[in-house]
């Protein structure tokens, strides 16, 4: 089966409804770390998730520590073939976590964009379908999937946004998010004509001080702006913590996981008196655990609200 028949024969299931596109065309903003935190802390309440890695520096594997595990870190080239050839190609999922599976990226993909380019010079826009076409077998499998998407490089964009029910666009507070944001916001408009049932979820401050509320209002003003006056600003917000961000990738774990760490590490005082290294954890791992906890409940309740509104 090629793309072009793809055009006229792929069916979106609605195991589809599902599936969830992390997208701004500035790289720095946190869709990784979104994406990777997400998806940990809502397998960790029992759903099983699936995060598909669409970025040739797979970042996704630093972030949970799988980055030249054999047999897991194909560098992305079973992920090439399945888009390659959805026919002829099943995605295979790893897990990595209890109810956590990932498809990898990696330097194969830099191969997808030139394909794609070729592509749609005989089948337009058609030729977006082959994420599509690879994730619809899987997808029944799973309770949500998440897709991380490269930065500046709207081929790759257009191919997760056509897979995709909904994105979520994560922004920080400088010039260069709230650009990126309004870049990705014109491809999603652009993906409608080839995906109508894709949706904004919401865009999600990264990397800000919790109490910057005056801050909060002027990215908020701006994504209004940028949204025809309507914000889709999500209320949760990931805070800084460079600390917490290092250890995490260092480790290969997420906030939740250092969290359960440092809850166990003895206190300062503790650790002197008995002779032991004090614990190296930030004492931000809690606050960064618990954004990322809000954000998790807050994507899970906005995707139950609208299946319900079309129930």
């Amino acid at each position: 089966m090629t793309l072009t028949a793809l055009d006229s024969q792929f069916t979106r299931t609605a195991a589809m409804d599902r599936i969830v596109a992390m997208a701004n065309d500035k790289g720095g903003v946190g869709k990784t770390t979104i994406v990777t935190n997400t998806a940990g802390q809502i397998a960790a309440a029992g759903y099983k998730v699936l995060v598909v890695d669409l970025n040739r520096q797979a970042n996704v594997s630093d972030d949970l520590g799988y980055r030249g595990r054999p047999g897991v870190d194909d560098q992305g080239e079973q992920l090439y073939e399945a888009i390659r050839r959805p026919d002829k190609n099943t995605l295979v999922a790893h897990e990595v976590r209890p109810n956590l599976w990932v498809v990898p990226g990696g330097r194969e993909l830099a191969a997808l964009t030139p394909l794609i380019t070729m592509n749609m010079q005989q089948q337009g826009r058609a030729a977006y379908l082959g994420l599509a076409a690879a994730l619809a077998p899987l997808a029944a499998d799973y309770d949500l999937i998440l897709i991380d998407s490269p930065p500046e490089n709207i081929v790759l964009v257009d191919l997760a946004l056509a897979a995709a029910r909904w994105i979520i666009m994560p922004t920080r507070s400088d010039t260069g998010g709230l650009i990126g944001m309004k870049l990705t916001a014109e491809r999603f408009r652009s993906a409608r004509e080839i995906n109508p049932s894709l949706g904004l979820l919401g865009v999600v401050l990264f990397a800000t001080l919790s109490g910057a509320r005056a801050i909060h209002a002027e990215v908020q003003a701006d994504v209004s702006a940028a949204f025809g006056g309507q914000s889709p600003m999500l209320s949760s917000t990931i805070r800084y913590s460079e600390r917490v961000a290092r250890d995490a990738r260092r480790a290969g774990k997420l906030a939740h996981e250092l969290e359960i760490e440092a809850a166990a590490q003895p206190a300062f005082w503790e650790a002197l008196r008995d002779g032991r290294k004090p614990g190296r954890h930030s004492a931000a791992t809690a606050s960064v655990s618990a954004d990322f906890r809000a954000l998790a409940a807050e994507v899970l309740d906005i995707i139950a609200v609208q299946e319900g509104a079309r129930a």
